[in-house]
């Protein structure tokens, strides 16, 4: 029963490494070590190389964790394991030392490969002692309880016998089984960087989020830069593809590239961690270069409207002065000349001066519609007095009670002065028609970088926000970088408040 857990274990590290490497070399190897513990006690022609499993198996430990033998001496350890399996197998001990000096041999070899190993983790970077590390420990624990276990100086019926053997043997693919395990969760925990860096952080933020996730504090990102056609660090610095120790992997999106990494060589090995970083470093930084773009329209949007406002603006009082200086002139003039025909009229022409009269009283009603027009376009009260005494005006005349403060910033634009003054206006007049309120309340205050105009009432309430007047308040007010917000509980009064920018 032991056995067939002992090949159980291998045989499951063998599908595992195969799914995660079809072209690497772990699965084929632990593969055969599951199938020769298997086939040991079974009658056969691999019964001629009893030992041939334990020289697979060193071949297996050095090999991990990415399925090649690097260093030479490392290889020349492994061709030891496989003569010493052939010798023994050849050249025959006779007795019970000879009969286990060719397993005493595997486990000095093995535990030369270990020594390899253990060398090999000392001078490696984080993420290749963290794919090493727990093969590693496996390894030495299996030959610790091989050594200790061994029939040479082991009486009979002890270690052996309590599956010392089998349990020291099977801490290697319990060891690589957990180690994917790990895996597995750390590329979940990659992925959760997708939902971590929606809200597009700093290139130096999603850096060190990767960095964390990859377990490498070396990690560099660089994101393209189509201005300079090259990748750029937090910094704005160049990032180099590739240097001593270093690889690089590029982050395309649709075809474009996006980003780079910089990372350690070790964190090829795992192809699908890379695979989930660079999709998270993609999403967040394209979701940052959308974040900007639309900003920037939003921005370029803003200052189109405020250049709107500010033509329409220029072009009212430009009209206000036409009118002013042309037409209402002109239209003076009329009456003026109307009274001197009268005046040269001859006695008894009384049908003429009633007629005269009448065109007189026709054009200084016309001439009173104008001027009524012009005010209309560009309150004359604004220009005379500024918006701090236009609206001192407006709640003198007021016929309800009406509270005022008014504090004003050094300097506001013709188009915010515009705009707040007939926000007054507005609320006043629906206080006045529709509130049936005792008294009102105005203020006009700086806020931060906002010039905050409110009108407080205590009438019935129930102001209709999307009424012709606020509509329209509310349209200026947007038209100029602001806002207008009406709050009407029935009984509870009216509140109108617009916020605009000082600027």
């Amino acid at each position: 029963m032991s056995d067939l857990v002992l090949a159980a274990g291998f045989l499951a590290m063998a599908a595992v490494a195969w799914r995660r490497h079809p072209r690497g070399r772990v699965g084929p190897l632990a593969a055969v070590v599951g199938v020769l513990v298997l086939l040991e006690p079974v009658p056969g022609p691999w019964q001629l190389l009893p030992l041939a499993w334990t020289a697979v198996l060193i071949h297996l430990v050095a090999a991990l964790p990415s399925g090649k033998v690097g260093a030479p001496a490392v290889r020349v350890a492994v061709a030891l394991g496989y003569v010493n399996a052939i010798l023994s197998a050849a050249l025959p001990l006779p007795g019970p030392v000879g009969k286990e000096a060719g397993t005493l041999g595997a486990l000095l070899v093995g535990a030369v490969v270990t020594g390899m190993q253990w060398m090999r983790w000392q001078r490696t970077s984080v993420p290749g002692r963290r794919s090493l590390t727990p093969v590693l420990a496996a390894t030495m624990v299996m030959l610790v309880v091989l050594f200790t276990a061994n029939p040479l100086w082991t009486p009979e019926e002890s270690l052996l016998d309590l599956g010392a053997l089998e349990g020291g043997l099977v801490a290697v693919p319990v060891a690589y089984l957990a180690a994917e395990l790990r895996r597995r969760i750390e590329r979940g925990a990659v992925a959760d960087l997708v939902v971590q860096l929606g809200s597009a952080p700093e290139p130096a933020g999603l850096q060190a989020a990767l960095a964390k996730a990859l377990h490498d504090p070396t990690l560099t990102l660089g994101h393209w830069s189509p201005e300079s056609g090259q990748y750029l660090d937090a910094g704005g610095r160049p990032v180099a593809s590739a240097g001593a120790g270093r690889v690089a992997t590029r982050v395309d999106r649709g075809g474009e590239p996006v980003a780079l990494l910089v990372h350690d060589p070790a964190l090829l090995d795992e192809p699908r961690l890379i695979e989930a970083a660079c999709t998270a470093a993609a999403l967040a930084l394209q979701n940052e270069r959308l974040t900007a773009d639309l900003r920037a329209r939003l921005a370029q949007l803003a200052e189109s409207r405020r250049h709107v406002v500010q033509a329409a603006e220029a072009e009212r009082r430009r009209l206000e002065r036409d009118l002013h200086d042309g037409v209402q002139q002109r239209l003076l003039a009329i009456p003026m000349t109307l009274s001197v025909a009268e005046s040269a009229l001859a006695p008894g022409a009384e049908r003429a001066r009633a007629l005269i009269a009448e065109a007189k009283d026709q054009s200084l009603a016309v001439l009173d519609e104008l001027r009524a027009l012009s005010q209309g376009i560009h309150p004359t009260i604004l220009t005379e007095r500024g918006l701090e005494g236009a609206v001192l005006e407006l709640t003198a005349v007021a016929p309800v009670p009406v509270r005022v403060a008014v504090e004003l910033p050094d300097a506001l634009s013709a188009e915010i002065e515009t705009t707040a003054y007939y926000v007054v206006a507005e609320a006043l007049a629906n206080t006045t028609k529709h509130a049936d309120a005792t008294g009102a309340e105005v203020r006009v205050a700086q806020e931060g970088e906002r010039l905050v105009v409110e009108i407080v009432d205590d009438g019935r309430g129930g102001a209709d926000p999307d009424g012709s007047g606020l509509r329209g308040l509310a349209v200026r007010a947007v038209d100029n970088g602001g806002t207008l917000q009406v709050t009407s509980p029935p009984g509870r009064g009216t509140v109108v408040r617009a916020e605009l920018p000082c600027g």
